[in-house]
């Protein structure tokens, strides 16, 4: 149940152009549909799409109803409210958030605190399956079952319906959850979240939207009596607010019977409120403003405002969506290019529209840079948009990004069979709350070709011109703090760079991809298969190794991956390293082509080309398809062989390291975010995030230097996972990997695991924050040893830790209200020997950080002296063991329980044992695990307090 409140930059932050694919919709010619009363393809010449059963109660209840067998014997709900924190009055603020909060308080048929422990029993794992979300203009709550029979499905169904009509808003339980949401609110206040609603409040104002954020107001959630809650309760938890969305392995039919039983009764027994008066966009032309947040990134925006277009979802509007998203699509590639020369003015940049909150239509281009770099930033992308609405896009340019999204809209299609019932249930939602239809991939890919068929320049660069021409621009600039020479030096800047004419752009020539050809095939020397896994095992000459595993799990899904060399255990630890610039190895391209050519030859394409250091490897990655799978091997084999280190790409991730220093030390759970792996590794520098004076003083021919050999001299290990004929795959890695010098065979790595954890601590160590006074963390790890030398002593461990949590829950936040999210795992490590780790962490008020480690010792003493209880047992054990069921139907389980299997039998029996490891376990077996491993004097404990502005990093 991680409530979560979307965060204002996540509609109108940097990355502002979010779901492209939505967008991107174009024309098809209109043909019949059944009218379906209440949605919007009623109104539409779009085409719903046909596997969904759309309808509506009497009473004005929506419901959505689908079979989806991704994953198969599994089921997702989803229960909409079309109330957020906009339908608030003024002494409400924060309320819809509570309510949403006392929904897991307490019902007519479900006392308090039974709901968690009754979808534990079923499976389902608090936070990950239960779940629920409050935004401006909606409520949501989840739920995804682990099972598709009648009483789980039933069960899930009756709770959705206690939600509607039969909350009791007990007024001790609303007490006792204060002083949760309060730890929640300062959870969310960030330096990013204040540069958020700073943005908004300077781009609508007089709107209720910014004076409506949903964690509300901390005196109203303070001291709001229940009466209050309860009275936005029956005002807006209405059946003809409501959308009930069931997708999963279900029959359809007698769901929707089910749900007319159940939901048939639901009556409002108040008057209807008034439609929610969001207020008027404010015309105006052109605006300078500033954001001064401390600790925040240093962000430019320009903005276009124009009101919300509130009309029906239908072809000719999709059409114009789609002609403006290829424009703007243009103009991000423009700023990409920027973004990749020698000296650039930012680290980041993207353009995008979107419609905000009802409220507006909002185009924007902005950039994430140096503090000492914005008026670079700001000339660049004033001068990129400019240039684009003065001399427009060329063909050539919309032609490939025409390409790139249709390649998209293929993979889409093509997967649609294999979707998974949490991601429909979740479209649905978006699609009730943007009123729009919910098509489908086929239909989207016929859309989006009719739509471009013969689309010019004109007609996207006239839409282009109608893009800029709203309220606006509209410059603000959010920095840490305020430029010498304050608001005046911005407007004179801003003033100056559009006052400077710009040119025609240049365009460049069509290039050819160069890495087709590696040398003559491997030879397979061995080749064997795990029959009741239904794996392949592969051996070349030149010793790399290929893991093959087919499934149908997913429809024109292949996931590639190549483990090279040892990984961090590989480098000395004696000196730290800049690991943490191995997301420069993609960026920079490859001898042969440099990246942003790269994207032009491979355009149409679906590849990937991740690269990260593991413990135990060197790792690129990506995801392709079937008709893909030749290229993505060529492009990941290229990396591998022939790669180029730019020395302005190691800058710019180096400068977006130093940049993101100051938001790093604001909070307590970003401090932990950036300490805690290398304490937990006793200070050792392949695990320690860098310090300052090491960004500043690390170099690319340090980069080079260090990551270029392991690369080139590696062990070479492929795995490939999904929608793939076991021969393609064996055929296409021998024409790539198969084909490369001869690399040294894979080899176990020397244990020494138990020398990394650190000490047991007599003090806690502490660390400091320089965010808010009220705010602190506290975390403590005991260690256990690996993953795999001991399968039953990790499911044990698992099952100890999961209670352990249960617990702390159940105590520090639904008892105490101390805490928001207690948070803990089991962390036993699968690539070093001897090394692993339980721990809990916590934030909350620094007066309770002590009482928090003394409540950790009474769990962890009761559990080593008392069995838990039969109940206790399941509600740990079953989510689990569901968890692993379901994972199991995805290929990345599969991508990652083979990674090292030919050379470390342990895995393949670690995936046929995985669930039964699990249920033999015995509450004997977690007392022996807490006598053991939770023990007080083994115990290593942090604590994270605040500094008042006096820590420094």
């Amino acid at each position: 149940m991680s409530r979560q409140i979307p965060a204002i930059s996540a509609f109108l932050q940097l990355f502002i152009v979010a779901a492209f694919t939505i967008l991107l919709n174009g024309v098809l010619p209109a043909h019949a549909e059944t009218p379906f009363v209440g949605w919007p393809q009623a109104a539409s010449d779009l085409p719903a799409e046909s596997g969904v059963r759309f309808g509506m109660l009497p009473n004005g209840m929506r419901f959505a109803i689908m079979h989806n067998a991704t994953p198969a014997g599994q089921v997702a709900i989803r229960f909409r409210i079309g109330a957020g924190s906009l339908q608030e009055r003024d002494d409400q603020q924060g309320l819809a958030h509570f309510l949403e909060h006392m929904a897991f308080k307490g019902s007519t048929h479900v006392p308090e605190g039974e709901m968690i422990r009754t979808l534990q029993r079923l499976g389902l794992a608090f936070g990950a399956d239960t779940n629920a979300s409050t935004s401006y203009g909606e409520t949501v709550y989840s739920l995804d079952l682990p099972e598709a029979d009648v009483g789980t499905v039933s069960t899930g169904l009756m709770l959705m319906r206690e939600t509607a009509s039969e909350l009791t808003l007990n007024a001790g339980a609303f007490d006792r959850e204060r002083g949760v949401i309060l730890s929640e609110e300062k959870l969310r206040d960030t330096p990013q979240y204040r540069g958020g609603i700073g943005f908004l409040n300077q781009l609508l104002p007089g709107q209720l939207v910014t004076q409506r954020p949903p964690i509300g107001k901390t005196d109203i959630i303070s001291n709001a009596p229940v009466d209050l809650v309860r009275d936005y309760y029956r005002t807006n938890y209405r059946p003809e607010r409501a959308t009930l969305i069931v997708v999963g392995d279900i029959d359809a039919a007698a769901i929707e019977a089910d749900i007319r039983n159940r939901f048939g009764n639901w009556t409002s027994n108040t008057p209807a409120p008034a439609a929610t008066d969001l207020g008027v966009l404010e015309k105006h032309g052109e605006r300078v403003g500033t954001v001064v947040v401390p600790g925040s990134a240093t962000r430019v925006q320009i903005a276009w405002t124009r009101p919300y277009d509130a009309s029906q979802d239908t072809v000719a509007k999709r059409r114009q969506q789609v002609i403006e998203g290829i424009g703007l699509a243009v103009l991000n590639r423009r700023i990409s290019v920027l973004a990749q020369q020698p000296d650039a003015p930012f680290v980041t940049a993207q353009a995008g529209a979107q419609d905000v909150l009802k409220s507006a239509r909002v185009m924007m281009i902005a950039a994430d840079t140096n503090p000492d770099k914005w008026q670079a930033a700001l000339a660049a992308i004033d001068r990129e948009q400019r240039r684009i609405a003065e001399f427009g896009a060329a063909q050539s340019e919309i032609d490939r990004e025409i390409t790139e999204y249709r390649s998209m809209l293929q993979a889409a299609a093509g997967g649609a069979a294999t979707r998974t019932s949490p991601d429909i249930a979740g479209s649905l939602v978006w699609s009730v709350g943007e009123s729009v239809v919910f098509t489908s991939p086929a239909d989207d890919l016929s859309l989006f070709d009719a739509a471009t068929k013969g689309l010019t320049a004109t007609e996207v660069n006239e839409s282009l011109r109608r893009a800029f021409a709203g309220n606006g621009p509209q410059l603000v600039l959010q920095i840490p703090q305020m430029p010498e020479g304050g608001l005046a030096a911005v407007e004179k800047t801003y003033a100056d760079s559009r006052a400077t004419p710009v040119t025609a752009p240049s365009q460049t020539a069509a290039v050819e991809w160069p890495y087709t050809d590696f040398g003559k095939a491997g030879a397979v020397v061995e080749r064997r298969v795990v029959d009741d896994l239904g794996v392949t095992m592969v051996r070349f000459g030149n010793g790399v190794r290929l893991t093959v595993k087919p499934t149908k799990l997913r429809a024109d899904e292949i996931l590639v991956r190549a483990n090279i060399g040892g990984g961090r255990l590989d480098l000395p630890h004696d000196r730290p390293l800049p690991i943490w610039a191995s997301s420069s190895v993609p960026l920079s391209g490859l001898k042969a082509i440099g990246y942003e050519d790269m994207q032009k030859a491979l355009a149409g394409k679906v590849v990937g080309s991740d690269f990260s250091i593991r413990d135990n490897a060197f790792r690129f990655e990506g995801t392709t398809r079937p008709s893909d799978l030749a290229t993505q091997l060529q492009l990941l084999t290229a990396y591998v062989s022939d790669p180029v280190y730019r020395p302005d790409v190691f800058k710019r991730v180096q400068q977006a390291y130093l940049n993101s220093l100051p938001q790093l030390q604001a909070t307590p759970g970003s401090v932990v975010g950036r300490d805690l792996p290398g304490l937990l590794h006793s200070g050792d520098p392949r695990w320690t995030f860098p310090e300052r004076a090491q960004l500043l003083d690390a170099k690319p021919e340090d980069f080079e230097a260090f990551l270029r050999p392991y690369l080139s001299k590696g062990q070479i290990e492929v795995i490939i996972a999904g929608d793939v004929e076991v021969d393609d795959a064996i055929r296409m890695t021998a024409e790539t990997f198969g084909a490369l010098p001869a690399r040294p065979d894979a080899q176990g790595q020397a244990g020494n695991g138990d020398r990394l954890f650190p000490a047991p601590t007599a003090e806690p160590v502490v660390r400091l924050q320089d965010g808010r006074s009220d705010n602190a963390g506290a975390l403590v790890a005991m260690p256990i040893g690996d993953f795999l030398s001991d399968l039953p002593r990790a499911a044990a461990a698992n099952i100890a830790g999961a209670i352990f949590r249960n617990r702390l829950i159940d105590q520090f936040r639904v008892a105490e209200g101390a805490t928001y999210s207690p948070q803990g795992d089991v962390d036993l490590s699968r690539a070093i020997p001897g090394y692993g780790f339980t721990y809990y962490y916590v934030e909350t008020t620094p007066a309770k950080v002590d009482h928090f480690f003394d409540l950790v010792d009474r769990i962890a003493a009761d559990l080593r002296d008392k069995d838990v209880s039969p109940d206790e047992l399941t509600r740990a054990r079953a989510p689990i063991v569901e968890e692993i069921k379901r994972s199991q139907q995805t290929n990345n389980y599969w991508l990652e329980s083979l990674s090292n299997a030919q050379t470390d039998p342990r895995r393949l029996e670690r995936i046929r044992g995985s669930v039964d490891n699990y249920q033999s376990l015995t509450a004997q077996d977690v007392r022996t695990i807490a006598t053991k491993y939770l023990k007080r004097e083994t115990a290593w404990r942090l604590k994270i307090l605040p500094a008042n502005g006096a820590a420094v990093r």
